[in-house]
């Protein structure tokens, strides 16, 4: 009864917060947002230095470095991560990856193109919903939604739910440190022309889904071993 309520406790909390880009696409502030950073002249920060080179580039390889640690920890575990059940850092790993995995399987799908491509900044592609995006081509590149960039912050905020039950204290600071990272990665690209914010808000609430599915079926699983040796 405890395990139900512990999973369906952080299950009602992400599906509340799927209010907040359900909220954002309803009052249509993306083009609002991005004509201030922007104009038919494109973005001026597009190729700034420190937006490309390490908020992009950096961030992403430290992700992926951070990324990997984890997998290698699942067998060679460290510091505070020796706390935690092989099944548990399994699930920190695993949860990260799916993640970005089904972020970047539903940009492959997508149609929307990105602010920078948009006629409005001196592209070509006429500005449309993202979900008309999985209905029509909207004459650009496709491909840009969700966030697969802030992905590299808010990924790891499905790490959370592998966390809380054995190290509370660190679950709290990761889940701080993620959503943080993924926000100021998701504004990085913004300010760019990569991405709107409904891109970056679909993201993070993404990845915590993906936590949540994951950390469910991990119970579950667990459940069933302890029935089966009972």
């Amino acid at each position: 009864m405890q395990d139900r309520q512990a999973i369906k406790r952080p299950g009602a909390v992400v599906l509340a917060a799927l209010a907040v880009p359900l909220l954002w696409d309803a009052g249509g502030w993306d083009m609002a947002l991005a004509q201030r950073m922007g104009s038919t002249a494109g973005f001026a920060l597009k190729g700034n230095w420190w937006l490309t080179h390490v908020l992009h580039d950096g961030a992403r390889q430290l992700a992926w470095a951070l990324g990997l640690l984890l997998c290698l920890a699942v067998a060679w575990p460290v510091g505070p991560l020796r706390r935690l059940t092989f099944a548990r850092r399994l699930q920190l790993a695993l949860s990260g990856l799916l993640a970005t995995g089904v972020v970047s399987l539903i940009k492959a799908g997508s149609h929307t193109s990105c602010p920078w491509d948009l006629a409005a900044f001196g592209g070509v592609a006429r500005y449309q919903s993202h979900w008309l995006g999985w209905l029509q081509a909207d004459g650009g590149a496709g491909r840009c939604f969700p966030a697969g960039h802030a992905s590299a912050g808010f990924a790891f905020v499905a790490g959370w739910f592998a966390l809380r039950r054995d190290l509370p204290r660190l679950a709290a600071v990761w889940l701080v440190a993620s959503l943080a990272a993924g926000l100021v990665l998701g504004l990085a690209q913004q300010l760019r022309g990569a991405h709107f914010m409904s891109h970056t808000l679909w993201t993070a609430w993404i990845c915590a889904a993906v936590g949540w599915v994951v950390d469910a079926a991990f119970a579950r699983s667990h459940a069933g071993l302890q029935g089966a040796t009972a």
